[in-house]
C-alpha cells in the first residue's frame, strides 16, 4: 500500500488488522496527519466506503488533500480538532464503522524547526498544532502565573522541581524575553546543569500539552466516541505517553463493564461495548528500528457491541 513520501504511519499494519476494515465502511480518522492511515483506510473499504479527516493543522491538512485526491468523493477533509467534535461532521453524518486515532506529532511538526516543537533547533515557541488560534508557548511562559507554570511542568512532564523551574521563569521574565527555544533551553540548563538534555523533552512536552490543551480535548473525544460508534463499530487509539495512555485505558474500562446489582452482584446491565485489546499493543522492536518515533505507542482498541 502506497503512503506519503517519507512518512511511516505508527502500526501501520496492526492498526488495519485490529480495525478489520470492510468495503463499504464509513471511518472517521480524527487525526489524519499527513493521510498515511487514512490513504490505507481508503483502499481496504473501496469501493463505495468513505472517511472523513480531522486535522487542527491546516498545513498538514493540505498536504493530505493532495496525498488523498485520488479517492475523490470518498475522501473529506475537515479543519477541525476533535474537541470540535460532532459539531464539525457534515450533516446528516453522525455515526461511524471505524473511528481512529494517532495522538502523536505528526513528522511536520518535528522536522520544521520554526513550528517551536522541538528543543533541538533554534526557533520561536510556538507549538500550537491550529496556528491561526490560542496562544503560543511563549505566551504561556511570559503571561502564566509560578502556580500555573509549576502545575503545568508537574501534571504534563511530570518534571521534578517544577517549581524552581517555574519560579526562575517568573523572575528571569521580568528583564528577558523567552519568545525562543535558545533563551528557554538557556534558562533550563541554568538550573538543570548535566541533567538538561534528560528533562528538556519532559519540559517540551509539557508545554505542548498546555498548549493545546491535548488532555482536554482527547477527554471530550473519549466522552463522545460511544454515541460516534454504530453498533459493530471498531474504534482503535494511539497514545505516546502514560498521561494520554491512562485517560483511553480508564474510558475503555467504563465502556467495557457491565452494571451489577448491588445485592446480589450478579450482571444487572450487560456492557455495551467490548475491548478489542486485551493487553495494549506495544511496539514492535524492528519497527521502533525503521521508526523511533514508535518507540513509545500504545494501541488500544474498543468493540461496539450494541
Amino acid at each position: 500500500m502506497s503512503r506519503p513520501s517519507g512518512h511511516i504511519p505508527v502500526f501501520h499494519s496492526t492498526v488495519l488488522d485490529l480495525l478489520k476494515i470492510q468495503p463499504g465502511n464509513h471511518v472517521l480518522d480524527v487525526t489524519l496527519g499527513l493521510g498515511g492511515h487514512a490513504s490505507s483506510f481508503l483502499e481496504a473499504n473501496a469501493p463505495d466506503g468513505t472517511l472523513i479527516g480531522l486535522d487542527a493543522d491546516t498545513k498538514n491538512l493540505d498536504l493530505a488533500k493532495d496525498r488523498l485526491q485520488i479517492f475523490q468523493e470518498r475522501f473529506i477533509g475537515i479543519h477541525a480538532n476533535f474537541r470540535e467534535l460532532p459539531s464539525c461532521l457534515p450533516d446528516p453524518i453522525d455515526q461511524f464503522d471505524i473511528i481512529f486515532a494517532d495522538l502523536g506529532l505528526s513528522s511536520p511538526h518535528i522536522d520544521d524547526a520554526s513550528r517551536g516543537f522541538t528543543f533541538r533547533a533554534s526557533s520561536s515557541l510556538d507549538m500550537r498544532f491550529d496556528q491561526a488560534t490560542g496562544k503560543k508557548a511563549s505566551d504561556l511562559l511570559m503571561e502564566e502565573s509560578e502556580e500555573e507554570l509549576k502545575s503545568i511542568f508537574q501534571n504534563y512532564g511530570e518534571v521534578k522541581n517544577a517549581r524552581r523551574l517555574a519560579s526562575h521563569i517568573v523572575r528571569e521574565r521580568k528583564t528577558a524575553s523567552l519568545e525562543t527555544s535558545d533563551s528557554f533551553n538557556g534558562l533550563i540548563e541554568n538550573i538543570f546543569g548535566y541533567k538538561t538534555p534528560s528533562v528538556l523533552p519532559q519540559i517540551y512536552q509539557a508545554l505542548r500539552i498546555a498548549v493545546n490543551d491535548e488532555q482536554g480535548s482527547l477527554a471530550h473525544l473519549l466522552s463522545v466516541l460511544p454515541s460516534l460508534m454504530k453498533p459493530g463499530a471498531r474504534a482503535g487509539i494511539i497514545s505516546y505517553h502514560s498521561l494520554e495512555d491512562r485517560l483511553v485505558k480508564q474510558a475503555f474500562r467504563m465502556l467495557t463493564t457491565p452494571t451489577k446489582d448491588e445485592t446480589t452482584g450478579q450482571v444487572s446491565v450487560p456492557a455495551s461495548f467490548s475491548l478489542l485489546t486485551r493487553r495494549p499493543i506495544l511496539c514492535d522492536p524492528s519497527e521502533a528500528t525503521h521508526n523511533p518515533r514508535a518507540r513509545s505507542a500504545v494501541l488500544r482498541g474498543l468493540l461496539r457491541l450494541s
